[in-house]
């Protein structure tokens, strides 16, 4: 077998198998034209002229962050003080800032600028071994600045090295110059958004958020049928500040994750487990947010529904940028293991865009994403927050 490198002498947690972690003790991975074509014990890895040996370490997927919003412009620290003082979020959007605030700004903006704005942004995630980054829209409410967006997050993807996925959020609020009017809105500028981001390449995927402050069922379920006649991948915003059905609804769709949930009903839950839905679950809102009501763990885990976490990254519900804190908030806020939190940002992560044959384990035929831990055991990862134990990212193969 020709490679054209080995990395050995690694603890491999390939997140894949049986046993915990799908751990490999002294093993190597061989890498040919950036993807992983052999996974197993050192010493019976093929021959290669470049072996790097790495020394024993830990050595897991590259992170997988399933759920942003890490494109934007302007600040909304403020509104950080207006909760702190006791004010809903609700209540915040309703006055005229949440989402809408950040409108402004980003119309201001021009692709470019949101581009350079995010690369700081970024920074954090990259130190944590970052390998892949799912970025909504939402901030731009309008045709030009939508798209503006969308070019921003493709070209993330090509200066960074990550793989980076774009998701089309134009239904997230509705902008103040269609106040009263969501039907209209959805019809004259979501629509035609989703139809032109799909002809142009730009979106892999359309989101709604479905919630009694931004858009009902009835609304979700038509920008949906666009996306499905478009030929997009369908992601839903649910059930975050009440149980509105979203996520039965996105089950309905075949979408690939329904995210949020701390209200979906049980009988939502059995539609995601029989329509392969994954539950995106995003602790930093919750924490942030001082929310009370937890994601339905128990019945998740009964149905089999893919457990997945995601920071959320915005600058308003969850200004969080360490996946390796919103891990460590699944365990301590919601109960998961420090088993499913890993998979959560590793295997699940990737199930919920869709990528899990490319991505999320360590596996032959997958690309060569990986993450290099200075750590004694993979609970060291999710117990420390702020800690920095990342030694080193491969991605495509390479150090990065």
């Amino acid at each position: 077998m020709r490679v054209d490198r080995i990395f050995t002498n690694a603890r491999l947690a390939t997140m894949a198998g049986d046993a915990p972690y799908g751990a490999i003790e002294n093993g190597a991975v061989a890498v040919r034209d950036g993807r992983i074509v052999w996974v197993g014990s050192a010493n019976e890895a093929p021959s290669s002229d470049e072996i790097t040996d790495l020394e024993g370490r830990w050595v897991t997927p590259a992170l997988v962050d399933c759920h942003t919003h890490i494109v934007f412009a302007g600040d909304r620290s403020r509104e950080f003080e207006r909760r702190l003082s006791g004010e809903s979020y609700e209540s915040i959007a309703k006055s005229g800032g949440g989402i809408v605030s950040t409108v402004k700004a980003v119309r201001e903006s021009s692709a470019a600028d949101l581009a350079a704005a995010t690369l700081p942004r970024l920074d954090p995630l990259n130190q944590e071994g970052l390998g892949t980054i799912e970025i909504k829209t939402g901030y731009g409410l309008n045709f030009e600045s939508e798209l503006n967006m969308l070019k921003a997050i493709r070209s993330l993807g090509l200066v960074t090295g990550l793989r980076v996925q774009s998701t089309l959020l134009a239904a997230h609020a509705v902008p103040p110059e269609y106040s009263g009017r969501a039907d209209a809105y959805i019809d004259e500028i979501c629509i035609p958004l989703i139809r032109e981001a799909a002809r142009e390449g730009l979106a892999d995927a359309v989101d709604v958020y479905c919630e009694k402050i931004a858009f009902s069922p009835e609304q979700t379920r038509r920008v949906f049928a666009a996306a499905r006649e478009a030929g997009l991948a369908i992601k839903l915003h649910a059930d975050q500040f009440s149980d509105l059905g979203g996520a039965a609804l996105a089950a309905d769709f075949g979408a690939l994750s329904a995210d949020h949930l701390e209200y979906t009903s049980d009988d939502s839950v059995a539609a995601m487990a029989k329509a392969g839905t994954v539950a995106v679950l995003l602790p930093g809102a919750f924490y942030v947010l001082g929310e009370t009501q937890k994601p339905p763990m128990a019945a998740l885990r009964k149905a089999g529904v893919p457990l997945a976490l995601a920071t959320d990254a915005n600058p308003g519900s969850s200004p969080v940028l360490s996946l390796l804190t919103v891990a460590n908030m699944g365990c301590t806020l919601f109960g998961m293991t420090v088993e499913e939190a890993l998979a959560g940002i590793t295997l699940e992560g990737a199930r919920a865009l869709g990528l899990q044959n490319e991505i999320g384990t360590i596996e032959p035929g997958k690309r060569c994403d990986l993450a290099v831990w200075d750590v004694d055991n993979l609970a060291q990862l999710i117990q420390w927050i702020g800690a920095r134990p990342l030694h080193g990212r491969i991605l495509s193969g390479d150090w990065a």
